[in-house]
This record gives structure tokens, sequence and C-alpha cells, in this order.
């Protein structure tokens, strides 16, 4: 998310995003991984799969690499890449020496960019993939809120909601709960973004098959999205100052938990875990207070990311991958 109108960006439709707020006067596919737990004899003790001692290579888009998480890691100055992001953690957990630990990550990536090279400011970020070998032992993947170009969304909501709220201030009554919403809705009353998210879960098919053609004895698990908003709309009120009305922040989440199962049925075609980050972060969403939330709310705190998870967020997306690689 970053540059090009995508999830995980802080320039382009992000930016767009927070210029409507604003305005608003708002605020701020290895191998199948083995079993859980291999059938044993009554009384036997059921045993857990071996954790992997690597080489662990890290590939994602922002909320992989840690946008502006201190302290700053390797790579392109453009990738925006962490110290402290999810796989630093999961690797010093797992005690990997340095040599065994490989992240590409990098801000705004698309799964057209885990096989080509990507842009970014200050030189180019060479093909994610290609930092697989036929040695990789474990890899974790984050992609495909770029592809949806959820920031996009997210910025077309905003601006729903700032001529719904001039509407209201003429027309109570002809104003929409949900014009974002009404807005993706087809003629036929189909969603039109259901085709959007069948085509992310395609492209991240195709990573997870090349990703076991070229790592074939890795552990692969796909990092699923956090939660941005709140169960429960109405929490967000105060936060966004009406910008977004209650209807379309329903849907928005709805569509968030969308792209995240479509990314749990890919993974597990491909015989890959998926990694669900959403639970855990429920009551830690953007709306959350300053001292519990994982992700950052439109206007965050000084030095961090909009719209992105913190360094409370990267360590619980870090736990999260943990217990899955463990089996927990």
């Amino acid at each position: 998310m970053n540059g090009r109108a995508r999830c995980g960006r802080i320039t382009g439709a992000g930016a767009g995003t927070l210029a409507v707020l604003l305005a608003l006067g708002g605020c701020s596919g290895g191998a199948k991984p083995a079993p859980h737990g291999a059938a044993s004899a009554p009384g036997a003790t059921a045993s857990r799969p071996a954790v992997p001692s690597g080489p662990y290579v890290a590939i994602g888009d922002s909320y992989t690499a840690g946008l502006k998480v201190d302290p700053a890691g390797g790579g392109v100055r453009g990738c925006s890449r962490s110290a402290a992001n999810y796989p630093s953690l999961v690797a010093a957990d797992l005690h990997l020496a340095p040599g065994r630990f490989t992240d590409v990550s990098c801000s705004s990536a698309t799964t057209a960019d885990l096989t080509a090279a990507q842009q970014v400011a200050g030189g180019s970020n060479p093909p994610q993939l290609d930092a697989l070998s036929a040695a990789t032992g474990l890899v974790t993947i984050g992609i495909g809120g770029n592809d949806a170009g959820f920031m996009k969304v997210m910025e077309h909501c905003a601006e729903q909601g700032v001529a719904a709220s001039l509407l209201r201030a003429v027309d109570p009554k002809g104003a929409k709960d949900a014009p974002c919403r009404d807005s993706y809705t087809a003629a036929d009353g189909s969603d039109k973004l259901t085709g959007v998210i069948g085509t992310v879960g395609q492209n991240v098919a195709g990573v997870l098959g090349e990703v076991t053609r070229r790592a074939p004895h890795a552990k692969v698990y796909l990092v699923g999205y956090p939660a941005l908003l709140p169960a429960d709309p109405a929490r967000c009120g105060s936060l966004l100052g009406g910008a977004v009305t209650a209807g379309d922040l329903a849907f928005l989440a709805a569509q968030e938990q969308r792209l995240n199962a479509e990314l749990k049925n890919r993974a597990e075609a491909a015989g890959a875990v998926f990694v669900d980050t959403y639970t855990p972060s429920l009551g830690h969403d953007m709306c959350s207070g300053q001292s519990t939330r994982w992700i950052e709310p439109p206007f965050p705190a000084a030095g961090r990311a909009p719209l992105h998870p913190n360094a409370a967020g990267q360590q619980g997306m870090a736990a999260a991958v943990l217990r899955s690689v463990r089996g927990g």
C-alpha cells in the first residue's frame, strides 16, 4: 500500500482520502503443511509439525513491509521496509541467523511486482519471487490489497460521504445511508466489487503456484489483512466526523472480510496456510483508542502511516504468524 492508489499507501488515493476528510473538518504454495497434530495412540501426546528453521523469505506489500514503523530496515528507500515489521519479529522469535532471513517486501506492491521489478523512490525493488530457491524452507506472503484497489474504494466512499453530508444539510430526507455501497451496486442488485475480488484471488493463486515451483520444499503462509474498521460502525462517528456514513463503514468492513475470505480460499486450494490476522485485531481497529489500536486512523499519531498497522499492529500480526507456524 503506497504510491499508486492501492491498499498500503499514503500517497495517491490515500492522500485523496485524507484531503476529503480534512475538507469535512473531521479528525484524525509450497508443499502442503503437515496437519496440526498427527494421529496418535490413545493416551499419547499429539505431535506438532516441525517449526521451519528457514531459510525464510518474506514477500508482500506495505502491510508486510511495515510502512513508517521504526526503526527503518534495509532495501530500496521507497519500499519503506521496517526492521520491526512482522517478518523481522517472526525471524527473531524463530532465532534465525541473518543469512537465513530475507525480507523483500515493498510498499505499493501488487501481485505483478512479485514477478517483475518494482520502481519506487530511490531505485528498483527486484522481483520479489526471485528471492526464493529450492533451499527456502519458510515463506510468508502478504499481498492482494493493492490489486483490489482497496484504498481507492475508501477514497471513493469518503467522497460519497462528503456529498451525502452536503445533501443532508439541504435535503435531510434525500441523503442516502450508504451512498458508496449504492454506487458499487449494479442495476441487477449485484456488487460490482465481486469481480474485482475474484480477480485478486486468481492473481494470488498464480503467485502461490509460482512459489510452489520455485520453493517446492517450503512451508507457505498467506497472511490476511487486519481489521481496519470495527464491527459497530457507530464507534467511528466521532473519529471520522461523518466523512463516511455508517452504512458505508459497514460496507467497507464487509469488503475487507470478503477479501480475506478470498485469500483464505485460495491458500487452502494451493495447499498453503492462511494466517488470520483479522480476528485477533478485532477491537484494535483504527477507531480504537491510541493505546489499543493496531491500525492508524486517517489522521495518525505523529510519524505514523494513516490506515496502516503501527508497531503494535506489526507485533499482533507477528503473533498470528507464529501461532500458525508453530501449529498453535
